[in-house]
């Protein structure tokens, strides 16, 4: 095999391919049976048209026969009257009818069994069809049930995914709240413990306040009197 004729075969099957994803199976499915049904008709019309012409040809020959059948009685009463003459003019015309008779026996027997193969013909190609019809519907029908579940697939998918995001935002938010009581509960303890001053008052009130103000004054003024007394020895 050359290059030009590999090169053809590689595009070939990559256009076969591409054509291949964008292919919707009972589309083909159904414009094969139209096809199919077009050439039905086509033998069904070549079916007609051989009985038509069948049908001349016997009335062709019935009208020779019904002719025949007048030169000879034509003949006879010549024969009566004496006319030899016309008595062979009308038995050579009937010799010639005769000889047309013949030959549409023939022809017609000749279309007649072109008739029986096409009618034959029409038979087994409506088997055909009516067979490829059902086959047609069941591998549809098995399509669209292939393709209706790969949907609910892809759909039950996207909601795993989205389900398992949401998850993972539950947990995260779980996370932070956990974190969250972890730090207030340090806080209580460290406020318990006093070393953090509670801004909210806890249980002093304002005579508390107070009181210790007066008692943090006491405390300067003592230590000031003391420093004096230390200074004047």
């Amino acid at each position: 095999m050359g290059l030009i004729e590999r090169t053809g075969t590689i595009i070939k099957s990559k256009i076969n391919k591409i054509l291949g994803k964008f292919e919707d199976p009972r589309e083909t499915l159904d414009y094969s049976y139209e096809k199919q049904l077009e050439l039905l008709q086509n033998v069904k019309r070549g079916v007609a048209e051989v009985t038509t012409s069948k049908k001349r040809l016997e009335l062709q020959k019935v009208k020779l026969e019904q002719n025949v059948q007048k030169l000879d009685e034509q003949s006879r009463e010549a024969v009566k009257a004496g006319r030899e003459d016309l008595a062979r003019i009308a038995l050579e015309r009937k010799s010639n009818s005769q000889a047309e008779i013949a030959s549409l026996t023939q022809q017609i027997a000749d279309v007649a069994s072109q008739q029986d193969k096409l009618v034959e013909t029409e038979k087994r190609l409506s088997a055909k069809i009516e067979t490829f019809r059902t086959t047609k519907e069941t591998i549809k029908a098995q399509y669209s049930a292939a393709e209706a579940q790969v949907k609910v697939t892809e759909a039950v998918s996207g909601i795993g995914e989205e389900m398992s995001d949401v998850g993972m935002a539950v947990q995260r938010a779980q996370d932070k709240t956990e974190t969250m009581k972890a730090s207030a509960s340090a806080l209580d303890e460290l406020v318990e413990a006093g070393t953090l001053e509670d801004v909210t008052g806890g249980t002093k009130d304002d005579i508390d306040r107070e009181l210790s103000k007066i008692k943090s004054k006491g405390d300067v003024d003592a230590q000031l009197e003391a420093l004096k007394k230390e200074m004047g020895k």
